[in-house]
């Protein structure tokens, strides 16, 4: 691929629009002008950005009426941005992140021209003060978050994914609506053979925060799991992970309330339709192992 050809997605909820005029305002100041940018009103009406801002490039502000979570408001973006046809690869930022450097998008094209095979990179995420929180680290156990490389996931606050590689392997599973959105993807697009890069030069700003912030928290991240097990893994390894987790879960949560939505979550993904089973090939499984995450952790 030369040049290709760059897009930027923002999806948002509406309620942070100082820090979404900041994070566009860091996107007008890259070095490299994106070829479009793509934002959504997930459940919300936008402002005109375009013309408050002078962005570069193609704006498109899309309202949806209805909240369709992270995964659902991303893939509205991608669909948009296939009807234009006219974008290799497409750079998905959070709405409260700030893209410090100012070439980012420039890096990102670098990156996917040299690598004919790389299908997704992910960002590092760190706060105002530099650091970078564990669980944004895409190794098991504690991390150098300056460590590049090859991994198994990446990082949804801020990515970059090669549009022919979503083409291929499809876009997010929109039902997760929040939570393991991610590992699905990355182990659909590590079973088509494409590579996944962290690549920590590669920052996003992003404030502090703990997923259990949202209320939903516990419930729909069991189900979710449940679900991105029963659709992706061989069926010897299904039990496998969730006994991990269980495991995990009971020494990790100490509220009772928690606890119980967890568990409440865990029997809904086992009731509940997970959509398409296509599980990963054994082969898939022995190289994310080589990886340093075997699919049970």
């Amino acid at each position: 691929m030369a040049e290709p050809r760059v897009a930027v997605a923002v999806v948002t909820m509406g309620n942070r629009p100082a820090e979404v005029d900041a994070l566009l305002e860091s996107v007008a100041k890259q070095d490299l002008a994106p070829a479009r940018i793509v934002i959504v009103g997930n459940g919300c009406r936008l402002p005109e950005f375009a013309q408050r801002l002078s962005l570069p490039g193609e704006v498109t502000a899309i309202d949806v009426e209805e909240n369709l979570g992270c995964p659902g408001g991303r893939n509205v973006a991608l669909a948009r941005l296939r009807e234009f046809g006219d974008v290799d690869v497409v750079v998905e930022l959070d709405d409260d992140g700030l893209l410090v450097d100012p070439d980012v998008l420039r890096h990102v094209g670098e990156l996917f021209t040299a690598d004919p095979r790389l299908g997704i990179v992910g960002f590092r995420i760190a706060d105002e003060h530099g650091e970078t929180q564990q669980r944004h680290v895409p190794r098991v156990g504690s991390s150098d978050p300056l460590r590049g490389g090859y991994v198994t996931g990446f990082l949804g606050g801020g990515h970059a994914f090669r549009m022919a590689m979503l083409d291929q392997i499809g876009d997010w599973p929109a039902a997760f609506f929040f939570a393991h959105e991610e590992t699905d993807l990355a182990w659909r697009a590590a079973d088509h053979g494409w590579r996944i890069l962290y690549a920590p030069e590669l920052l996003l700003q992003h404030p502090k925060t703990s997923p259990a912030r949202h209320a939903i928290y516990y419930r729909v991240n069991a189900r979710n799991r449940v679900w991105l097990v029963r659709r992706r893994l061989p069926l010897a390894l299904i039990p496998v992970h969730l006994g991990v987790w269980t495991l995990l879960t009971l020494l990790r949560v100490r509220s009772t309330a928690g606890l119980r939505a967890w568990f409440g979550g865990f029997v809904e993904g086992l009731r509940e339709p997970a959509g398409e089973r296509r599980p990963m090939r054994w082969g898939t499984v022995w190289r994310l192992t080589r990886l340093g995450r075997p699919p049970v952790i």
